[in-house]
């Protein structure tokens, strides 16, 4: 299995350059395109009224500034994704509808980069994180510092739709891992499931992995770093549960500690 198309999403903002370079980071051993998408604010969403057919001083006002803004981010965006150097990097800034073209582009695109920010629900992707692991389920990686392909990569495993499809989803990440962990705790979770099942399908697909059980109940996602950091696993591979939008960023009680650990990187999957 290989990646073909690797997809950032970019603000214009501070923290495009290190989201390029992560995308370049997983791409570069697959030989596959990093796409640099600009994700600006969306006229529609800001200025509601302007399908009223009417625009008074202030909100034509407001609507050049915005139209200003965006045209700073996308040349800071493109500026991003030139000064990688990546031979199959390509930018493409994103019109109104943003949302619907995000989601469109993602659809076509094995892996979606993002940085620590938006994962823990600052700054202007931060909604887009959300919409690409929980609405669109797309493969997301949240890239830390010190990311690396190639490296050890522990997958967290409960026998859950989630995990099994971030399970099924990694494999081209773990077919460049020098070493493979299944990380299961059978005692945080409330299904009854087969730790060795896992293992069984990887070995079927000609990866090996070994199986570390934790004994520790209660939440599973202090036991998961705590194992990650005692193995040195560069990428952690665990299933996200994402629910529907409200009026703020929300995500479960593992999936959330998860995101807000420093380490490892996640590769994560709804």
């Amino acid at each position: 299995m290989s990646w073909a198309r690797i997809m950032a999403p970019l603000s214009g903002g501070q923290g495009d350059r290190a989201a390029v370079a992560a995308a370049v980071t997983l791409a570069e051993p697959f030989g596959a395109e990093v796409a640099g998408v600009y994700t600006p604010a969306d006229v529609a969403d800001v200025m509601p009224w302007m399908g009223e057919g009417f625009l008074g001083g202030v909100q034509t006002t407001a609507l050049e500034s915005l139209k200003e803004a965006a045209a700073a981010g996308e040349k800071n965006a493109r500026a991003a994704l030139e000064g990688a150097g990546y031979a199959k990097g390509r930018f493409i800034a994103l019109q109104t509808p943003v949302w619907a073209g995000l989601s469109a582009e993602s659809r076509l695109s094995d892996v979606v980069v993002f940085g620590d920010d938006p994962a823990r629900g600052r700054g202007p992707l931060a909604e887009a994180f959300q919409q690409m692991v929980a609405d669109e389920q797309r493969p997301v990686l949240v890239a830390r510092a010190g990311l690396k392909v190639g490296g050890v990569v522990a997958v967290a495993w409960d026998g859950g739709k989630e995990a099994s499809r971030a399970a099924r989803l990694a494999l081209p990440l773990l077919e460049k891992a020098s070493h493979v962990i299944i990380l299961a705790a059978p005692k945080a979770s409330s299904r009854t499931f087969e730790p060795a099942k896992l293992q069984q399908y990887y070995a079927a697909r000609a990866v090996t992995s070994e199986l570390r059980v934790l004994p520790d109940s209660g939440d599973a996602a202090p036991a998961l770093l705590h194992a990650c950091a005692q193995a040195g696993a560069d990428i952690l591979v665990a299933g996200a549960f994402g629910h529907p939008r409200l009026q703020e960023f929300i995500f479960g009680g593992t999936t959330r500690t998860l995101l807000n650990s420093d380490q490892p990187s996640l590769f994560l999957s709804h």
